[in-house]
């Protein structure tokens, strides 16, 4: 017994090690000595569609399927877990939040948001439970519009992770699962744009993740450039500042600038001259009323 506990501690560990680490790098020493930590890890699947005829309960009790929520020009900004988990899971929710607080984009404006737990025997109520403290802590209206709290049998959840490539384990003694950490940015049509690893998911992580999944349909102008400066790093986990792109447009910017600056002295210089000509006009047309 006390070697199944320090197996299943291990285990926890090398979720949260991965989790930091990203998906790729584990705790090698400790994956050799549990086998199961083969099971715990993120394959990325960019460019694959997610089944959206899947099933599900939301946090009103109605059944969806996930086609329910890609309609229209709408990115989805997607995360799997479980609503009673001890930490880990509460971390990415936290995260997401957090990130979505910042932003400012209110949930289901822009874009829409979904949380899937693994757990089958998670209930509706459950989930509206959850899904309520992040609305109050949002402080937005209209956002439980947008983000939407989900529950469904084993089945579809484990397909909806393998398509995703979330491999997660169950610990049977601790009735918990095991897992790393993420969030997946996906298209209008349900495809795999890309993956957002940790716990903390920054504003400018998500707008650009936002923009890039909805190719430009959403989003300002001046985010339109943001993302045309910036490109996915995969080491970095994140966007990073594209120089030569950046450059690019700092060089479109400064001939803009100039051009107005040109422009601005020339129409100055113009209206002067015009001044200039009905000040004579004037005097020439008082000197002959003079006369």
């Amino acid at each position: 017994m006390i070697q199944a506990n320090m197996a299943h501690r291990k285990i926890l560990l090398a979720a949260l090690i991965g989790l930091f680490a990203g998906p790729v790098v584990k705790a090698q020493v400790i994956q050799d000595s549990v086998p199961e930590l083969m099971e715990i890890d993120i394959i990325e699947h960019l460019g694959d569609s997610l089944p959206l005829n899947l099933s599900f309960v939301d946090d009103n009790g109605s059944e969806v399927t996930l086609s329910d929520y890609f309609k229209g020009d709408k990115p989805v900004i997607l995360t799997l877990g479980y609503y009673e988990c001890p930490m880990l899971c509460n971390l990415v929710f936290n995260g997401v939040s957090e990130g979505i607080k910042e932003l400012g984009w209110v949930p289901g404006e822009k874009y829409q948001v979904i949380s899937v737990s693994i757990d089958p025997l998670e209930t509706a109520d459950l989930a509206a439970n959850k899904k309520a403290n992040y609305i109050k802590f949002l402080e937005m209206p209209g956002a439980s519009d947008g983000w939407h709290f989900l529950v469904t049998e084993s089945e579809n959840a484990r397909t909806l992770a393998d398509v995703i490539g979330f491999k997660y384990y169950y610990v049977e003694d601790r009735d918990e699962y095991a897992h790393a950490a993420a969030a997946y940015l996906i298209s209008p049509d349900g495809v795999i744009s890309r993956y957002l690893y940790g716990i903390q998911y920054t504003a400018i992580n998500l707008k650009l993740g936002l923009l890039e999944a909805s190719e430009g349909k959403i989003g300002s102008t001046m985010d339109k450039i943001l993302l045309y400066c910036y490109r996915y790093d995969p080491d970095a986990k994140g966007y990073v500042l594209f120089a030569q792109n950046a450059m690019k447009v700092g060089g479109v910017v400064t001939v803009v600038l100039i051009a107005l600056l040109v422009g601005s002295l020339f129409i100055r210089e113009r209206l002067k001259a015009q001044g200039e000509v009905a000040a004579v006009l004037e005097n020439n047309k008082s000197s002959e009323s003079s006369s």
